[in-house]
């Protein structure tokens, strides 16, 4: 009976660590905002900008078409966009998480596959340090 008591209570203590810990890394929507979303706006040298493929594809990376005339989201598209990109990753974890890793090149640690060819050769990329500091749990600036 003790055995089983002291068993539950690890399993409790370990069920309480990991939420804290989820809570701790949980991804800040003005963060995304700022500064995650003009990531998918920028040209890069030899390549479409991400909302090129992304706003017309139909995969699990969809992003929101841009307004008539604008060139930027509405607030109601960028929750959505951040809905999006949020079950592309694992908070606190960039080797897990599919938006970092598509789209960066495979000797980088990126996968194997991304249809938009390499946007990143590197993680000493800037845009590419922008979204692993989203995904590390980074805030926006309070203002």
């Amino acid at each position: 009976m003790l055995r089983r008591l002291g068993m539950a209570l690890g399993v409790a203590c370990t069920l309480q660590a990991t939420a804290s810990l989820a809570a701790d890394q949980s991804l800040d929507y003005e963060f995304f905002k700022t500064q995650v979303e003009p990531v998918f706006l920028k040209k890069r040298l030899d390549h479409a900008r991400c909302y090129v493929c992304h706003s017309e594809s139909t995969n699990a990376f969809k992003l929101e078409k841009l307004p008539s005339g604008k060139s930027f989201w509405t607030e109601e598209q960028s929750r959505k966009n951040f809905e999006v990109a949020s079950k592309l990753v694992v908070p606190g974890n960039i080797d897990a998480s599919l938006l970092l890793t598509r789209p960066l090149a495979p000797q980088a640690g990126g996968h194997a596959y991304h249809s938009g060819g390499r946007q990143f050769e590197s993680r000493d990329d800037p845009e590419w340090k922008i979204l692993a500091a989203w995904v590390n749990g980074q805030k926006a600036r309070a203002k």
